[in-house]
């Protein structure tokens, strides 16, 4: 009679195979494009009076000082200035982009929103106004909203890359994979070389479980992006794993963690080779994955499947094994209590490892 094994489920706590791309575009870039209005000359003054400009007039050389002071660098005057433009009109839509604009990049998004907000509602039409205001507010993870504001601007410009990209990515944050196919699809569609926008179709097909689909997403970003971003080998991987090709899949994380060691690559390793039956390699991906997050409970899963497998082996005789297995597991529901399978796990083999006192996992600290 063979030995029986234990093997890796998608439930049995590993870490979530799909890791969504959301990878915004314009996030630090875009503003909006805005012509200086010109400066008031000597004409529009009343002849012979010391009359001063209409309001209209003033906020637009306010803004146009504005414009010339972030040219030059000088930030903080271009904010006050685009601030006094929208204090005497405040009906200036240009100002509180611009003012927005600079509110964002500083990660001020409370006040950055408010401006793009307020600039969307003066100006409904504004294509720039209704997208900035979707790309702070999804910032914000406030995503509904932002879908909201991403097709108000799409339905001006239906063909924008960033906007159909970010709405895809917004749809794939609220887990509606199917709305954020169309948008991602055609964001592609736009930029066919845009290596973020394969990302994130790719990241759509693993939602909807066409893993085929992703790797070759996935794999088309490698090619066009000159240093593969890491998400994007965890991603690849991920699928790749789903499919069952699993050399090619830890060929990827071993690349990975050549130049990227996390703890969660390195417990992605260890999945991938514990289903290739290279179970000690497993062991000792998952070791490298808690030497450098000691808490990462996926890992101490991981451990704890190996060392219950010893166990078994051994025909029920290594109480080292078993007693290092169980205490993982406990270590683990301390982290994370939401893990039906690994509470089986440890109502099956708990009583039977608690007899000894002393573990290397004894120590393993909790978030």
């Amino acid at each position: 009679m063979p030995t029986p094994r234990l093997t890796f489920g998608r439930g049995t706590a590993l870490a979530g195979m799909l890791i969504a791309a959301t990878l915004l575009a314009g996030c630090n870039g875009r503003a909006a494009r805005i012509t200086p209005y010109p400066r008031p000359g000597a004409g529009q003054y009343a002849q012979g009076q010391n009359t001063m400009t209409t309001r209209e007039q003033r906020a637009a050389v306010s803004l146009d000082r504005g414009l010339q002071l972030e040219a030059a660098g000088d930030v903080d005057a271009a904010l006050a200035e685009f601030e006094r433009a929208i204090a005497i009109n405040p009906e200036l839509t240009p100002a509180y982009i611009k003012a927005g604009d600079i509110y964002r990049s500083r990660k001020e998004y409370e006040m950055a929103e408010s401006r793009y907000g307020r600039a969307a509602q003066i100006e409904p039409g504004n294509f720039d106004a209704q997208y900035l205001h979707g790309l702070v507010l999804q910032l914000m993870n406030r995503v509904d909203e932002s879908v909201r504001a991403y097709l108000r601007a799409l339905a001006i410009r239906p063909d924008d890359f960033e906007a159909n990209m970010n709405l895809g990515t917004a749809y794939l944050q609220l887990n509606d994979a199917g709305q954020a196919l169309q948008f991602s699809q055609r964001a592609v569609r736009i930029q066919p070389a845009s290596g973020p926008a394969r990302i994130n179709l790719g990241a759509v097909y693993a939602a909807l479980d066409r893993h085929e689909a992703a790797v070759i997403e996935y794999q088309q970003a490698a090619e066009l992006m000159p240093t593969p971003d890491p998400r994007l080998l965890l991603n690849l991987a991920d699928s790749l794993g789903r499919i069952g090709r699993h050399p090619e899949m830890v060929a990827t994380l071993e690349q990975l963690v050549r130049t990227d060691p996390s703890s969660e690559a390195y417990e992605r390793l260890g999945a991938g080779f514990f289903r290739m039956r290279r179970y000690e390699d497993a062991y000792r991906a998952f070791e490298n994955s808690l030497t450098i997050n000691p808490g990462y409970y996926p890992a101490l899963n991981g451990v704890a499947v190996c060392r219950l497998n010893q166990y078994l082996w051994s025909g029920k005789e290594d109480d080292d094994a078993l007693y290092d297995a169980v205490t993982a597991l406990r270590r683990s529901l301390q982290i994370e209590r939401r893990q039906p399978k690994i509470v089986e796990l440890l109502r099956r083999y708990g009583s039977s490892g608690s007899s000894r006192t002393s573990s290397q996992y004894t120590r393993v600290p909790t978030r």
